[in-house]
């Protein structure tokens, strides 16, 4: 199962990657067509005012903005799970200066190349970007000061794979900062399973209250939500989920969806 929301997820976006830039900003999941008549514009946060901050590598998909919060510093080393087009990797570029490292992780061949054609046009020397997996990284032990993701890890299937091999990754003392998409209580089986809304971020959230068991269980340490966000699904769109008292619950917010961003220091 795991490995068919992969490729559910890696078609998404790959089909987002080359999609044209008019179409990122008109249309839904970033990308005209992707998810159906779904608007995730609701997720994404403004990068306009950040430092290192490149319009080609924004594709929209974000549902925060991790850098902001993670405290990089110049020199440091840094890693962004499932880099996309580069945003994150840009703004981190900034952030680090000519004496850090930035690396961008993604296991889509589209985005790769659109993140690599970025960077070419910006000359970074120091900005890389590498095809993998976040469970299972191809990269060594000890590496980063700073680990950051930005709506990405909701979408892998196994979150517990993914906080471990962010610890082993990082060095002694570094930490992350993640902004996600998170769920209150229990979403209907057909919201939670629908693969378009997988891919748009919503059905591959879990519970917050699971989201940071699953942290605090690979041994990290000064966990923080810096910002937490709800997300205003469109009435029309719970229509064709959620029965008269599942939309009542959603209201009321016994149940919800929201974005977060939380950071924790490997000790």
């Amino acid at each position: 199962m795991n490995k068919d929301l992969k490729l559910i997820v890696k078609e998404k976006y790959s089909l987002i990657a080359n999609q044209s830039k008019l179409q990122n900003e008109t249309s839904c999941c970033g990308a005209g067509g992707c998810c159906s008549t779904v608007d995730y514009s609701v997720f994404s946060e403004s990068y306009d005012k950040e430092k290192g901050y490149n319009p080609d590598a924004d594709l929209g998909l974000g549902c925060g903005i991790p850098t902001r919060f993670a405290n990089i510093k110049a020199g440091d080393s840094a890693l962004d799970l499932g880099s996309g087009a580069g945003n994150d990797c840009f703004v981190a570029r900034a952030l680090v200066g000519e004496t850090g490292k930035v690396t961008g992780i993604d296991f889509t061949d589209a985005m790769l190349e659109k993140a690599r054609a970025n960077n070419a046009k910006l000359g970074y020397a120091n900005v890389e970007f590498v095809k993998g997996d976040i469970e299972e990284m191809p990269l060594a032990d000890n590496q980063f000061d700073v680990v950051v993701s930005n709506c990405v890890l909701n979408l892998v299937p196994d979150k517990t794979k993914a906080f471990s091999e962010i610890m082993r990754v990082l060095k002694q003392g570094g930490h992350f900062c993640v902004s996600d998409v998170v769920i209150k209580g229990e979403l209907p089986e057909k919201l939670q399973k629908d693969a378009e809304m997988y891919a748009g971020c919503v059905s591959g959230a879990i519970d917050i209250n699971e989201y940071i068991g699953i942290i605090e269980k690979q041994g990290f340490k000064s966990i923080e939500i810096h910002k937490q966000k709800d997300i205003e699904i469109p009435v029309e769109l719970l229509k064709n989920y959620l029965t008269s008292e599942e939309m009542l619950q959603f209201k009321n917010k016994e149940i919800g969806i929201f974005s977060i961003t939380v950071s924790g220091k490997k000790s």
